[in-house]
């Protein structure tokens, strides 16, 4: 089954399940590392006025392994991993991007800019092509430009 696939039955096979119970999917992967294969499910609080408990990601893990185990829509063998998406989550949507708009994020880009692959600044804007951001100056990144954007953890 196609990436886009597995991350459209999970959806709408958990989506129910998550709202009842206060939780919002954030993110789903399925990915090959080495031999084996992993479907990452990462979830969050719907009102993110709390984090996600081991016990959290249990309750969804239970859930959506009943259904992977009766409807078996992935041909592989693979490892279910249910968890939060931690404090410095990557954002991989518009909505997370607008979530976090005024945060400080870490921006690791394809190619090199002003002698940099890796920086932090201040998440300003974004777009459909671009995303700003603002360190000493602001920055305007084509969105192809960028490997991928994370939460800054500061302590």
């Amino acid at each position: 089954m196609a990436k886009i696939r597995i991350r459209d039955f999970v959806e709408d096979k958990i989506s129910g399940f998550l709202e009842e119970n206060g939780y919002e999917l954030y993110h789903v992967d399925f990915v090959k590392e080495a031999k084996d294969r992993f479907l990452r499910i990462y979830i969050d609080n719907a009102n993110h006025s709390k984090g996600i408990s081991t016990d959290d990601c249990e309750a969804v893990s239970r859930y959506l392994s009943e259904i992977l185990d009766k409807e078996d829509p992935i041909e592989q063998n693979y490892y279910l991993e249910v968890s939060s998406p931690g404090m410095d989550r990557q954002l991989y949507t518009d909505k997370h991007l607008e979530r976090y708009i005024g945060q400080r994020v870490e921006v690791a880009l394809y190619k090199k800019i002003d002698n940099k692959k890796k920086f932090e600044a201040t998440l300003t804007g974004f777009d459909d092509k671009t995303v700003t951001v603002k360190e000493e100056s602001e920055m305007v990144l084509d969105r192809e430009s960028i490997s991928k954007i994370n939460l800054a953890v500061i302590f």
